[in-house]
């Protein structure tokens, strides 16, 4: 891309030393050989942020590669998810001790100095391992690619989700005939439906889990119902504000009517209570194991389209190069086909709840017949994303300053309108200021696909 590159001093200064020195603490643990022992030709690196029931997917997968594959041995590591996982990554990059492979959150590749401490895939070589652009929803490929380069491969796409108890809404009479919950398409239609299910549930349980308190959540909902009301962030170069704060009001009071009629528990447990028989809660795909491990008679369904306008938020693991000064070679080249293997080979991933980003694996008999993941699917077709901006992304500095602004509105220690407000001149704000990976404001960074 033509920058100078980015060393350690200056991205220690630009991330702060609080961040860093709290990234240093945590170990990598990893499942591979640590040198060539076994005689393999060839060593990638991998570092990913995988863990409980995703890292033993991951792992499966990895074993699989390496029996097919003896010539490359893999060594993975699982570091702490998060920030830390950011912080320790970008530091390797600068310092010319970074990895093979890693894998990020997509959110946060356009703030991750695309050219300096992430390196473009070649396109050619993924095709040469069966990977290609035509095998991919076109605008999740496209949130990968900064400048005309592709940056960053999808795994997935990870979403959040309306799940309902079967047994409940069959007393309710809000199945349809495919025993799946009834359509909603407004949001008193969608009101009507709690209703009718809090006058059948369970004394003592909510009827509806949302994560009141909690602001990565709340701000997921907000950008899914924002966006079925056609909200938009910026304009196409970012240089100018175009939020809506009649729109965000309207999402803010949506999700406020939750609890002021009484369809939630604040602070509830939202997993434990569904688990106990509460007929609905809003949840990440990666639920799924937990739900389909405690036996339950439910379903999965992108969050209901209250605004007229089919929009679930969505996020995805991506594959990414971090920057190597001397990429290229065997290594390189075994990162590239390990990535490739994996992106192929995701049924064992979609095992975990999150939707296969490879377009023919859902195709396929075996995936088509995992439920409640064909229920959902659709949800790779209507992703609500968060601009594509340096400050966006999972855990990225867009939830942790407007998430606990939706907080407020929704438990009601702050009016819907004066917060819709309050997000836009934040935002304001974050337009103007720079990404401390390369002092880059949001309009200087190329991150416009």
């Amino acid at each position: 891309m033509g920058r100078p590159g980015l060393n350690r001093r200056q991205l220690l200064a630009g991330l702060g030393g609080l961040t860093v020195a709290g990234s240093l603490g945590f170990a990598a643990l990893g499942t591979g050989a640590d040198a060539l022992a076994s005689g393999a030709d060839t060593r990638v690196r991998y570092w990913n942020l995988f863990s409980g029931g995703d890292g033993a997917n991951m792992i499966a997968m990895l074993d699989a590669f390496r029996k097919e594959h003896p010539d490359i041995a893999v060594k993975d590591s699982t570091l702490q998810w998060g920030n830390p996982f950011y912080t320790k990554l970008a530091m390797a990059a600068a310092g010319n001790r970074a990895p093979e492979l890693g894998v990020m959150h997509l959110g946060r590749v356009a703030g991750f100095s695309p050219g300096r401490l992430l390196d473009p895939w070649d396109e050619n070589l993924l095709a040469k391992y069966g990977v290609r652009k035509e095998d991919y929803n076109p605008a999740l490929w496209n949130r990968g690619v900064i400048d005309g380069k592709l940056y960053a491969l999808p795994l997935d796409v990870h979403v959040q989700l309306c799940f309902y108890r079967k047994d409940v809404l069959k007393k309710a009479d809000l199945l349809g005939e495919d025993g799946r919950m009834i359509e909603v398409g407004s949001t008193g239609e969608w009101f009507d439906v709690l209703k009718k299910a809090k006058k059948v549930q369970k004394k003592g349980l909510q009827t509806i889990g949302l994560w009141t308190n909690d602001q990565n959540f709340q701000w997921w909902f907000f950008v899914a119902f924002y966006t079925q009301l056609g909200g938009t962030w910026f304009n196409d170069d970012n240089t100018e504000v175009l939020f809506d704060p009649d729109k965000a009001t309207q999402v803010l009071e949506f999700l406020r009517q939750h609890v002021t009629d009484g369809y939630v528990i604040p602070g509830a447990p939202t997993g434990e209570q569904f688990i106990n028989g509460a007929p609905f809660t809003w949840e990440g795909n990666w639920s799924v194991p937990v739900f389909s491990g405690a036996k339950l008679e439910y379903g999965a369904t992108p969050l209901p389209p209250v605004f007229g306008k089919q929009a679930t938020h969505a996020e995805s693991h991506a594959f990414v190069l971090p920057h190597q000064a001397g990429r290229g070679g065997a290594t390189n080249e075994g990162a590239h086909e390990l990535a490739a293997y994996v992106v192929q080979h995701a049924l064992q991933w979609a095992a975990g709840g999150h939707i296969p980003a490879y377009t023919p694996t859902l195709s396929t008999a075996a995936y088509q017949k995992l439920t409640p993941q064909n229920e959902y699917v659709s949800a790779m077709d209507h992703q609500a994303n968060e601009p594509k901006v340096w400050f966006a992304g999972s855990t990225g500095v867009l939830a942790q300053d407007l998430g606990p602004m939706v907080v407020s509105s929704t438990m009601g220690s702050a009016k819907p309108a004066s917060v819709a407000e309050r997000m836009k001149k934040e935002l304001t704000k974050l337009l103007a200021s720079k990404n401390p990976m390369d002092g880059h404001t949001a309009a200087q960074g190329g991150a416009v696909a």
